[in-house]
């Protein structure tokens, strides 16, 4: 069935509010015990497992200890309440995650695996299985370990925000349509296909071009959202944005 033309009157999705999902929840978390700030804080943990996860590879560590270092990393992370030394005024969560994950690989994992590395059952299900293929699958990287780190979080977050925005959209009963816009988020806004759309989509190209647009909104409003999980301030989501892109543009 073709999609039917968006109702220009629907109101948009309220924002996302930075106080709820910036650093202060994170620190909440780690003195606290609150169903909102764990939930915070599983979040975090679920959108970094596989940056961890490819750093430690890049470490040279095999599939399998690199499966295991990552699963004890997060069960010490959660278990030792690491967070607790986290510095909200020194900016970025993944920065304080990397020092740690350093520290942990160069003292703690010798510790773990001296005990048959008993008991680092993470109360996370993380999809470790998955990493190997999706590690072989990355292009060979030429940069550093930090700087595949740096790429794997901004990847990562994109594909967040993507799913997220695909539930939005079959929320509203508009699955296909998002299915057919979602190229052009991507490439010039001048070479889009919008004739080609709006005959697919049964739409004017008027309508498609709204769509876009309102697609291109809720894209940004949605990383923005994501980074502020991670910074110290809402002043900061900004410049952090601008850092993403370089991260993914970076040769």
């Amino acid at each position: 069935m073709a999609a039917t033309e968006t109702d220009s009157s629907t109101p948009a999705r309220p924002q996302a509010v930075f106080i709820t999902t910036s650093w202060s929840v994170v620190l909440t978390a780690a003195r606290s015990d609150t169903t909102r700030a764990q939930a915070a804080l599983e979040h975090l943990c679920r959108m970094y497992w596989y940056p961890i996860y490819h750093f430690v590879r890049r470490q040279g560590y095999s599939t399998h200890d690199a499966q295991d270092l990552t699963q004890a990393f997060f069960a010490r992370l959660l278990e030792k309440n690491w967070i607790a030394s986290a510095d909200q005024s020194r900016g970025r969560f993944r920065s304080f995650l990397l020092l740690v994950l350093k520290r942990f690989l160069a003292v703690e994992w010798h510790r773990a695996n001296a005990q048959k590395r008993a008991g680092d059952r993470c109360c996370l299900p993380l999809p470790l299985d998955s990493a190997e293929t999706r590690y072989v699958r990355e292009p060979a990287d030429i940069g550093t370990p930090e700087e595949a780190f740096e790429r794997q979080w901004a990847l990562t977050l994109l594909e967040t925000v993507m799913r997220q925005l695909r539930q939005d959209y079959e929320q509203d009963g508009k699955g296909q349509l998002f299915d057919a816009i979602k190229p052009c988020l991507t490439g010039s806004r001048e070479l889009q296909p919008y004739a080609e759309l709006s005959g697919r989509l049964d739409l004017s190209e008027g309508a498609v071009r709204v769509a876009v647009h309102r697609l291109r909104e809720r894209y940004r409003e949605r990383i923005k959202a994501e980074i502020a999980h991670t910074v110290a301030s809402p002043n900061d989501v900004d410049s952090e944005m601008r850092h993403l892109f370089r991260v993914l543009t970076r040769n």
